[in-house]
């Protein structure tokens, strides 16, 4: 069945969302197997989770421990900067405060309600901290230009607590390398080379955008229209235009809802061992509407607090996207003209907010 079938068969009445194992890959022929699981929940659900995907428990426990640790102080600890990571470092770049809105990239804390994503509620009831790529030790060439952009994007660090940003940027690292995995895998599943997105959305570091969250428990009442994240479907920011989401949720947490065509909201149950993956909106416009960008929300009514990793594997601002020749036939003409990457989140985020280009969109 074609790509362009698939889509037409798919009704989206999705009742839960498929677990797949990729921890056996190793010759083409898995790879393309995998990738068929890939395409059906891409074309059915827009969500799916991983497992056996290779990151150590020890980096994960370490991150968490230092999140936990981080969003139990004072706010304003949490707003103070540690000494910059990098001999590098510009300081007309560098803000005097955590507060990711001042610095220039969004980088940094971002505190409760700091967020509105759904016009219809009164606010995002999370806090993030906020970073992309960076080495854990400097390598020379770090601060190398590309087509006179920098290839990275200076992180800001709080003062404390000691192993923060070790912690954050180990995890950093390690879902990076399932990105780039899954990147091919993708590629596979929409009958393109391999190697289709190695030069379209993994070359400039600056890219990727990773977030650290904390849900308080909410205890208002049901309708209140204060949530955790609103209803939304990922987009990210003008740094990093979201192909996919690799999302890390605390287990025994639940919070993450996805909306299927019914408008029933499907819990994402947090699955111990695995990670979440969906689809954002650039990557439903590339392939023509055929993988879905399914709306989400993420609302903490559990009693405790919740924590939760995103990474935003995201295409370089600078690609020119039109629908893939695979997604595309004569009972499925392209819906889109071909765009610019960057203009097209800025156009999202004019529509969405109204306001500045460079308004973050998106955690979960």
């Amino acid at each position: 069945m074609s790509l362009a079938e698939a889509a037409t068969s798919a009704s989206g009445a999705f009742d839960s969302i498929p677990i797949i194992d990729i921890g056996h890959a190793s010759t083409h022929e898995e790879r393309v197997a995998l990738a068929q699981q890939i395409r059906d929940a891409c074309v059915n659900v827009g969500f799916f989770y991983i497992k056996n995907h290779g990151i150590p428990e020890e980096i994960i426990d370490e991150v968490l421990s230092a999140m936990k640790t981080y969003f139990s102080l004072p706010v304003e600890t949490k707003m103070k900067v540690g000494p910059p990571s990098s001999h590098h470092a510009d300081p007309r770049l560098i803000s005097s405060e955590l507060y990711h809105r001042r610095g220039a990239h969004f980088r940094g804390y971002e505190p409760l309600l700091d967020s509105n994503i759904d016009p219809a509620n009164r606010g995002d009831l999370y806090e993030g901290f906020v970073i992309g790529w960076e080495e854990l030790v400097p390598k020379e060439g770090d601060d190398q230009k590309a087509d006179n952009k920098p290839t990275t994007i200076e992180n800001l660090w709080p003062s404390e607590p000691a192993g923060f940003r070790e912690a954050f940027i180990n995890y950093y690292h390690a879902t990076f390398d399932v990105g780039k995995f899954l990147h091919r895998l993708f590629a596979l599943a929409l009958d393109l080379p391999e190697t289709f997105f190695d030069d379209k959305s993994l070359q400039l570091k600056r890219c990727p955008v990773m977030r650290g969250l904390h849900y308080p428990p909410q205890t208002g009442p049901e309708d209140d229209r204060i949530v955790g994240i609103g209803a939304h479907a990922d987009f990210e920011d003008q740094n990093n235009v979201q192909c996919f989401t690799i999302l890390w949720q605390e287990p025994g947490v639940q919070a993450l809802q996805v909306l299927n065509s019914k408008n029933q909201w499907i819990n994402a149950t947090p699955i111990p061992g695995t990670l979440v993956i969906n689809i954002g909106d650039l990557l439903s416009r590339w392939t023509n509407d055929i993988f879905r960008s399914t709306v989400h929300r993420a609302i903490n009514r559990s009693g405790v607090r919740r924590y939760s990793i995103p990474l935003f594997i995201g295409a370089d601002p600078d690609v020119d996207v039109e629908p893939l020749p695979s997604c595309v036939s004569p009972d499925r003409p392209a819906r889109y003209e071909i765009i610019n990457s960057g203009e097209y989140v800025r156009q999202r985020l004019r529509d969405m907010y109204q306001q500045s280009i460079g308004t973050p969109g998106g955690a979960q």
